[in-house]
């Protein structure tokens, strides 16, 4: 008889903790989940739905109505402070968006990943889970017509709305995923809350905190509000808050203003004993149903509360848009205390009791109001003081910068104007929305073409210049791209990895075609690029036309933001093979993360990287990993000699290599790891070698300009 009560008929490893995947065997073999990370197969709504149609549908009056009317209407399980969910709101909506950092446009409340690990369960955004129940209901009855992602921050502007400030506007057409962002890169802690030196060269010198990294603690959204690494220093926190901040696009006077607005209502919890909490929603039980950090002991509600652990509300009235904050700020001495859970937290000397705020569920009861060492950072650090009293002084100034950095706040990721939707959408162009004036569409196409064609421009100077105009785009905030022809401008034309020399000699042919022409030179930049591809592929024997759609606008330097283009700026581009310098980082990497923000998959990379290189577009006119003795025709060299046999590969120095014939040992090429990189790994070996092959040269000269169309119309959104 056999035992087969030990035997389990399923695959073992579903869970995080023994699952066993191919790649722990391998941790240095190069992983490209990342191009891959939002797959169609994650999303259950179907190719035919495209929520940004769908949204215009929504009866924005009705689900605006019923937000206002969530903000007071409590529920027995969650009770709001004060009856008004206004202040959780906020932060829920200030969470979602302020993830978000410059350096590669990631984070941001712009896809609704605040549902997902490991956002859902950094500390920072304790009990964050219970507003996403609260609004569960408008959810579900307005379905399809609204995003979590547009739910999630619409709540906390109408919170602002609900208590009296006067907000700036609206945008919807945020659009959810359906999977975490797991290859987002927070930070190499393995625990949370580690301290923050791990993140910099120096602590005391915030600047040198690790890129792209914008918070100075893993699991939290910007500093540590008890100072530090937890250590009160106002001075200190003025100096983390300044590059947080700055890191998230903010200048001094929005800083203020958004720390003071923050904090105007609401309050911080941490009036109970933090050690009863419950895991967090990603490690809790199965019953919790995705609730996390409850507590099961005692109360752990309304004014037993436990949150950050800092306790108190900012304000006498925390349920009313006012200048309370400042107002006490600047009355009284404010001296160091611990809360009840045990924080450091700062409370005023002296205080009258009018100007105590309520107990959030008893308003016979009065408490202190408090400060973080982040709110003492605008009292004592010069240059917030400054700004700080300035709105003291004046309620609606300082109302009105609130409202414009908060629109900014949970819009920043969402791209050019162009694509915000519904009835709220402010009419003024903003500076940090990149716009770009609308372009020309009714040239003659085929004219300017054949001017270019004839210009005397090689098809590497027409193709690099296009690539490079068009490579700035990044999918994870939607700036960049050729649209707007910025790589004209400040900084861009002056970026090393753009060439300038080269660069201002093909656009001073360029420029006067788009002149003559009455195109703009954006378009003249892309369509130069599509002449060079074509006659790439007619000298490899294939007549094709490169697709285009005019309209492009030339931006001009007024319509520019010179400072913040400058995280744009590539360090590398693989698809050049160039690399400003050595990085800690293999630069396969490198192209990973280049592609990603792209939007291209392994395969359209694939391509794209093998037809720049026969087409000679590296950076510098450099020979590595030009793998034909025909460049500036488009085939499919590349892959040929990359899987040819007959060769071998040898390392010649940092990041060179040789292929070499077997039997001569002749020196056939140079290349770079990114060049071998598409021969070594398995996956991108399989797409290399079905390019290579003899019966696929026209699906590969068909694959790469379908990926080069891609990249040229990413930041279209006109014609979406």
């Amino acid at each position: 008889m056999t035992n087969t009560s030990a035997k389990c008929p399923v695959m073992h490893g579903a869970m995080t903790s023994t699952a066993a995947t191919n790649t722990h065997w391998w941790p240095n073999a190069l992983n490209l989940d990342i191009l891959h990370q939002h797959d169609t197969k994650t999303n259950p709504m179907g190719q035919g739905f495209n929520y940004r149609e769908e949204v215009k549908k929504l009866d924005f009056a009705a689900l605006k109505k019923d937000m206002h009317d969530l903000m007071t209407s409590s529920q027995d399980w969650w009770p709001a402070d004060w009856g008004h969910y206004g202040g959780l709101m906020i932060r829920m909506s200030w969470h979602a968006a302020g993830s978000y950092r410059t350096a590669d446009g990631r984070g941001g409340g712009g896809t609704g990943n605040l549902r997902f690990a490991p956002l859902n369960s950094w500390p920072d955004n304790t009990n964050l889970d219970k507003a996403r129940r609260l609004l569960w209901p408008i959810k579900k009855k307005y379905g399809n017509r609204v995003s979590w992602a547009d739910l999630m921050v619409l709540a906390g502007t109408i919170a602002y709305e609900n208590m009296g400030l006067k907000i700036y506007g609206f945008g919807f057409g945020r659009e959810d995923i359906w999977h975490p962002e797991k290859d987002t890169y927070w930070g190499a802690e393995k625990e949370w809350l580690a301290p923050s030196d791990n993140r910099y060269e120096d602590v005391s010198k915030p600047a040198t905190m690790e890129n792209p990294l914008a918070a100075v603690q893993m699991g939290l959204i910007y500093v540590n509000p008890e100072g530090v690494n937890g250590q009160p220093d106002p001075l200190k926190t003025a100096a983390q808050v300044r590059e947080t901040f700055a890191r998230m696009a903010m200048d001094d006077e929005e800083t203020v203003a958004l720390t003071a607005g923050g904090h105007t209502v609401g309050k911080a919890h941490g009036n109970g004993d933090a050690s009863l909490l419950g895991p967090e929603p990603e490690a809790a039980d199965i019953t919790e149903q995705g609730l996390g950090w409850n507590n099961h002991t005692k109360r752990g509600i309304g004014r037993d509360t436990v949150t950050s652990g800092i306790e108190g509300a900012w304000t006498t009235h925390p349920t009313k848009w006012d200048n309370g904050y400042f107002d006490l700020l600047f009355k009284y001495e404010w001296e160091l205390k611990k809360s009840p859970a045990g924080a450091w937290q700062w409370e005023p000397v002296n205080i009258a009791e009018e100007d105590k705020p309520v107990d959030v569920e008893d308003p016979s009861i009065r408490y202190n109001p408090i400060m973080t060492d982040a709110d003492m950072a605008m009292k004592m650090d010069p240059a917030y003081r400054a700004i700080a009293e300035r709105f003291h002084k004046d309620p609606a100034y300082f109302s009105d910068v609130f409202a414009r950095a908060w629109f900014k706040l949970t819009h920043r990721d969402m791209g050019p104007k162009i694509r915000y939707i519904g009835p709220d959408v402010p009419k003024e162009d903003l500076i940090w929305q990149d716009p770009v004036p609308a372009g020309n569409d009714t040239y003659d196409v085929a004219a300017v073409k054949a001017k270019i064609a004839e210009s005397g421009l090689s098809v590497a100077d027409m193709v690099a210049t296009a690539w490079d105009s068009a490579r700035t785009f990044r999918g994870s905030d939607l700036r960049g791209g050729a649209n707007g022809a910025r790589i004209r401008l400040a900084p861009q034309k002056d970026w090393v990895g753009n060439e300038p020399e080269r660069l201002q000699r093909v656009l001073s042919v360029l420029e006067p075609i788009a002149k003559d022409s009455n195109a703009s030179i954006a378009d003249v930049i892309v369509l130069a690029g599509g002449v060079g591809i074509e006659k790439a592929a007619k000298e490899a024997g294939f007549n094709v036309t490169v697709p285009f759609a005019p309209g492009r606008g030339d931006a001009g330097a007024e319509q520019t933001d010179a400072d913040s283009f400058a995280p744009l700026e590539p360090l590398a581009d693989g698809y050049r093979n160039w690399s400003k310098q050595n990085y800690a980082v293999q630069p396969e990497e490198m192209l990973l993360d280049r592609t990603q923000l792209m939007g291209l998959s392994a395969h359209e990379m694939t391509a794209l990287v093998g037809g720049m290189r026969v087409l000679g577009t590296n950076h510098g006119g450099t020979k590595d990993g030009v793998l034909t003795d025909k460049p500036g025709t488009l085939t499919n060299d590349f892959f040929v000699n990359l899987t040819d046999m007959a060769y071998k590969w040898v390392p010649t120095g940092d990041n060179l290599y040789e292929i070499r014939d077997r039997k001569t040992d002749a020196v056939k090429w140079t290349a770079t790891r990114v060049d071998l990189v598409f021969g070594s790994n398995s996956i991108l070996r399989a797409y290399a070698e079905v390019y290579a092959q003899d019966d696929n040269r026209e699906k590969f000269v068909h694959d790469f300009i379908a990926a080069w169309v891609k990249v040229m119309n990413a930041d279209r959104f006109d014609l979406a």
